[in-house]
């Protein structure tokens, strides 16, 4: 007798509504796969066997290999840059020559601002976030170092139909303000007057 795929469905629901996430995946020591978006509990044995799914903003599924999925999962990397900075653009391609799966924060107004020093930066950019380990200014010798005591290949391994997600502010906008009702909105709402109701009667 078959059993239900559950975890396929389960996988599949993941993949619809989690855009720019990660799905992990691992084995029990039952031999039982699990989907979740949470990593595996430390004392789930076998860790090695461990897969990363990512869903990029393109909404395509990649498998990063091992090394590089530990690395992610457990040392993320953020990179925060600002326009017409010559640091800010060659630590981005430089972290895209080594194959770094990062997410990059623009810094171009006053709240950006407040954000990138609330990230550790005295003002000066680029800023490097390496888990909770921080660079600030570019320097690829620096950059290159920190990134292997991470624990991300030397050698660039990233697939090469990952894509990367696009720039967001450091300080993202508020949501707007919800829209007041107008004022035919409100009257059709408004209950009928009783039937005997004097002139000018209001509720």
């Amino acid at each position: 007798m078959k059993r239900p795929a559950v975890p396929v469905l389960a996988l599949a629901l993941l993949c619809s509504g989690t855009a720019g996430a990660q799905v992990f995946k691992w084995k029990d020591d039952k031999g039982v796969t699990h989907y979740s978006d949470q990593p595996p509990p430390p004392s789930t044995p076998a860790r090695t066997r461990v897969e990363v799914k990512s869903f990029t903003t393109g909404g395509a599924s990649v498998e990063l290999p091992p090394e590089l999925a530990d690395a992610v999962r457990n040392r993320p990397v953020t990179l925060y840059t600002t326009a017409d900075c010559g640091g800010c653009s060659n630590g981005r391609a430089m972290l895209m020559a080594r194959g770094i799966p990062f997410r990059e924060k623009t810094v171009a107004t006053a709240d950006d601002q407040a954000a990138l020093k609330k990230a550790g930066s005295n003002g000066q950019l680029p800023l490097l976030l390496v888990g909770r380990s921080k660079l600030t200014g570019f320097e690829q010798d620096s950059w290159d170092v920190l990134l292997s005591e991470a624990g991300y290949p030397a050698e660039k391994t990233l697939p090469v139909n990952y894509q990367y997600p696009a720039p967001v502010p450091a300080a993202p906008p508020p949501p707007p303000p919800p829209e007041q009702p107008t004022r035919t909105e409100i009257d059709a709402v408004k209950p009928p007057p009783p039937v005997n109701a004097p002139p000018g009667f209001q509720f």
